[in-house]
Formats: structure tokens, C-alpha cells, sequence
């Protein structure tokens, strides 16, 4: 019987091991990954594809809220997280074993922590910025508002985006405010149109709470540059502040402003006015004033101004009249107009504009009165005299002359020379006067000088005196001399 064959030597049983396609994990720990929302968890579980995924969707998401600060945003991440979280609760719970992986709990906790940690101190110092922010707004301070709010970087939007988007609502209204305050400075030069987008602009502004202080520090900046340089400029921005209606905020106090500048401005360009022999509108803002501001320290001023302005104009119109008219009679001796400014008519001279049918000084008559009875300017004179045509007056001596020639005798008669006279007194644009005047002179000279017409030889059987300079003298003197 042969020997039996040696049993072969047993092997020792190896232990079991999951595949590697079903190794087990925390699912405390892949939910605490995923929960940092960088796909942490996917990475225990070697999704590396659901990892870069996650990342790309939170990153969008993220992008997403930080430039919109939308609500529907934050909703859409929050519940991104959930997703993820559960997602990866799910995943690792098929085939997981308590205690063999528990150092992932370690790892997720840790980076879960971090990324806290950084939100937390990020939505912390956001909100320091934002008190900056909302601090500089309630002092009206919109250069402190942009400061304070260009700390503001990515990380802050993130952590915090509706926080650090209000910041950035304060700064847009700013932003607004700064261009109230370019239209508000062209309004200074008389710009109405820039006025009202101006205030257009603040009141927008002030319609969202909040920006009353920033608003109200852009409105006392423009009225502090009031009154203009110009007071005519002035006196444009001063009527449409107060022709605006109430809005019963902070832009009425530009009333109080309009109280203090107008009266000045309204004197001012009144003067300006006038300077530029602007008279009716010199004298509109005179009265403007008076009828605004009757009580004010500029009244007597105004009236004075008023005053003058209206002498300029009634100068400036008898003047006019007197330049006027047809042949040498001028407008002014059919339609006579007052100058309040001329001196009454009163004893002793009263200077007179003498106007007449042989030239526009009353021809030789004129000329022979005295320098001191007759006036060169409307300024200076009392009296405007009107002559008409001279003709015949009365009769002073008849005499006989015979031709030489021929021997025919004729009897000459000597007239007076009368000129019809209107006299009007300058102050009051009255007729004073309205009569015929007759200048004496010397008659019947030895021999006489005259033109034959046709085949008439005869001499003309009716001449005017030769007048002196006394005699016409004593003729105007009733005229000018009470």
C-alpha cells in the first residue's frame, strides 16, 4: 500500500475588501463638504465631474447675486446649497461604515469652518462700510459717501450682496446729485431749463428715502451761490423759485433765499437796465419790487429808480416827436406828449424849443431872440413853441411909389407880420398858448425893390415891415417871459 500524498499546506482566508468602485463614505462629512458649496464633498467621493460642476453653478450663482443683489438670487443659491447638501448626503449614504472614514469629518468641518469664518468677517466689514456709508449720507456728505463705498471689493459682495448694493444705491443717487448741481450752476447764469432739470433731479432723489440730508446739502450749495453776478440773472432765478410750486419738503427753503437776494437783485438789474437805456424794463423791476417787497429797505430806491426811468421815456418820446414830422413842423405840434422832468412854467423866462415853417429854428425870427430864452434840448426847456406860416397882420401905414421907369404911381401898404403860434409847456404836454403873434417894424422906406411878373410893371400893393431884432424881441417876449 503506497503512502498517501501530503495534504498541500492550508492557506490563511484574506480579508474582504469593498471594490474601489464601491468604496464608503461619511455621509456627514460629504454633506459638510458639499455644504462649503466648492464641491468638497464630491471630491470624497471622487466625483470629480459633479465637483467642477457644482463649482461652475456656484460660481454663476454667486456672479449672479453679487452684480444684481437680486432676492431671487439669494433664494436660488440657498436652495443650490440644499441641493447640494442633500445630493451629497445621498450619494455617500449607499454603502456607508461609521468610524472608517471619520477624518472626513475632520477635513469638511474644517473647510466648512473657513469658508464661515471668511463670510462672517466679510458681511462684517461690509457692514462697517455700509455704517460709513449711512453715516456720510445723514451729514450730507456725498464725497464721504463715495469714499466710504469704494472699499467695497468682490468678497464684500459676495458675503453681503443687498447690503453692499444700498451702498451702491447711495452712491448712484450721489451720482445724480452731482449732476443736479452741474444743471443748478448753469441756472445761475439765468438758465431756466437747467433750473428746472435741476430741481427735477433733486426731487427725484428726495422721493427715495433716505436722501434728505444729500439733497439738502446740493440745494444749499446752489443757494449759496445766489445772488449771481449778474442781478438780471438773479432776478430770472429768483421768479422761477418762486413762481415753483410747494412741494412741502426740503426744497421750499430756496423761499426763504428768493426773500433775501430778490429785493437787491431787482434794483440791481434795474440800474443795469437803465445804464443800457433799457428804460420800460428798468422801470418793470422797479415796480416789481414796490409791488413785492412795498415795506422793504430798498423801496425808496426803487421809487427813485421808477421815477427816473420814467422821465427817460417820456424824454426819450418828446424827443422822438419833436425829431418826427413833415416839412419843418414836427410830430410833436399835433400830438404833444408831457416830460415830467421839465421845469414848470413860472416867472421870469421859461427857455422854449421854437419850431417854425421856414426852418427848424422858426427861420430869421428865431434867430434874433435872445441865447437865454431858447433851449437846444427837451432836458433844458420849458416851453415847445410851434410856428405856422406868416402872413399879413395889421395894417401900419400905406405909401405912394411911382415907377421909375414908367411913372406909374402905386400905393403900398405895410402890414405887421403875423405868425400863428402854439405854445405848449413841456412838463404837462398842455397847450398854453394858441394864438397869433405880429412883429412891428419900420414902413414905407424911400425906395422899394421888387420883381415884375408877365406884363405887370407894377410893384405889389401890400408888403411886410422890416423888423428889428427889438421888434421881434417884443413880439416872443409875451411867448417866454411871465
Amino acid at each position: 500500500m503506497s503512502d498517501p500524498t501530503p495534504a498541500a499546506p492550508a492557506v490563511p482566508a484574506m480579508p474582504e475588501y469593498p471594490p474601489a468602485e464601491a468604496r464608503v463614505h461619511d455621509p456627514p462629512a460629504v454633506a459638510l463638504g458639499n455644504a462649503s458649496l466648492l464641491g468638497v464633498g464630491y471630491l470624497m467621493l471622487r466625483r470629480r465631474r459633479l465637483a467642477v460642476a457644482a463649482v461652475a453653478v456656484t460660481v454663476v450663482l454667486v456672479s449672479r447675486l453679487a452684480s444684481t443683489a437680486s432676492s431671487s438670487y439669494e433664494i436660488a443659491v440657498l436652495v443650490w446649497w440644499a441641493a447640494v447638501v442633500a445630493h451629497g448626503w445621498f450619494l455617500a449614504r449607499r454603502g456607508a461604515v461609521r468610524g472608517a472614514v471619520r477624518g472626513q469629518r475632520l477635513v469638511a468641518l474644517g473647510i466648512i469652518l473657513v469658508v464661515l469664518l471668511t463670510v462672517g468677517l466679510l458681511r462684517f466689514e461690509a457692514s462697517r462700510i455700509q455704517r460709513s456709508v449711512t453715516e456720510a449720507r445723514e451729514s450730507g456728505d456725498c464725497a464721504q459717501v463715495v469714499s466710504a463705498q469704494d472699499r467695497v471689493w468682490f468678497g464684500h459682495r459676495i458675503a453681503d450682496a443687498p447690503l453692499t448694493a444700498r451702498g451702491d444705491d447711495t452712491v448712484e443717487a450721489c451720482d445724480r446729485l452731482r449732476t443736479a448741481r452741474a444743471e443748478l450752476a448753469t441756472a445761475l447764469g439765468g438758465d431756466t431749463h437747467a433750473l428746472e432739470a435741476g430741481f427735477g433731479t433733486l426731487a427725484s432723489v428726495l422721493a427715495e428715502p433716505g436722501n434728505e440730508k444729500t439733497v439738502q446739502a446740493t440745494l444749499n450749495g446752489f443757494l449759496g451761490g445766489l445772488p449771481a453776478k449778474d442781478p438780471c440773472d438773479t432776478v430770472t432765478v429768483t421768479d422761477w423759485l418762486r413762481d415753483r410750486k410747494r412741494s412741502h419738503d426740503v426744497l421750499d427753503g430756496s423761499a426763504a433765499t428768493v426773500r433775501r437776494t430778490a429785493p437787491a437783485a431787482l434794483v440791481g438789474c434795474g440800474d443795469d437796465l437803465m445804464a443800457d437805456s433799457s428804460w420800460e424794463s428798468a422801470r418793470t423791476h422797479y415796480e416789481r419790487l414796490l409791488d413785492q417787497y412795498p415795506g422793504g429797505d430798498l423801496a425808496a430806491k426803487a421809487r427813485k429808480g421808477a421815477r427816473k426811468a420814467t422821465l427817460s421815456i417820456e424824454l426819450a418820446n418828446v424827443r422822438d416827436l419833436l425829431a418826427g414830422g413833415t416839412d419843418t413842423q414836427p410830430e410833436y405840434c399835433s400830438k404833444p406828449a408831457k416830460y415830467s422832468g421839465a421845469k414848470p412854467m413860472g416867472k421870469g423866462t421859461n427857455r422854449a424849443l421854437f419850431y417854425g415853417d421856414n426852418d427848424a429854428y422858426g427861420g430869421d425870427y428865431t434867430g434874433k431872440l435872445p441865447g437865454s430864452w431858447k433851449a437846444d434840448d427837451p432836458a433844458n426847456a420849458v416851453l415847445v413853441v410851434c410856428m405856422g406860416l406868416e402872413d399879413f397882420g395889421t395894417s401900419v401905414e400905406t405909401c405912394p411909389y411911382r415907377d421909375r421907369d414908367s411913372g406909374a404911381l402905386t400905393y403900398v401898404s405895410f402890414h405887421k407880420i403875423a405868425i400863428p403860434v402854439k405854445v405848449y409847456e413841456l412838463r404837462t404836454g398842455k397847450l398854453v398858448a394858441n394864438r397869433k403873434i405880429q412883429i412891428s417894424g419900420s414902413s414905407c422906406p424911400a425906395v422899394i425893390s421888387y420883381f415884375t411878373y408877365g406884363d405887370s410893371g407894377t410893384p405889389p400893393t401890400t408888403r411886410y415891415v422890416t423888423e428889428s431884432k427889438s421888434d421881434v424881441r417884443n413880439a416872443f417876449r409875451s411867448l417866454v417871459v411871465r
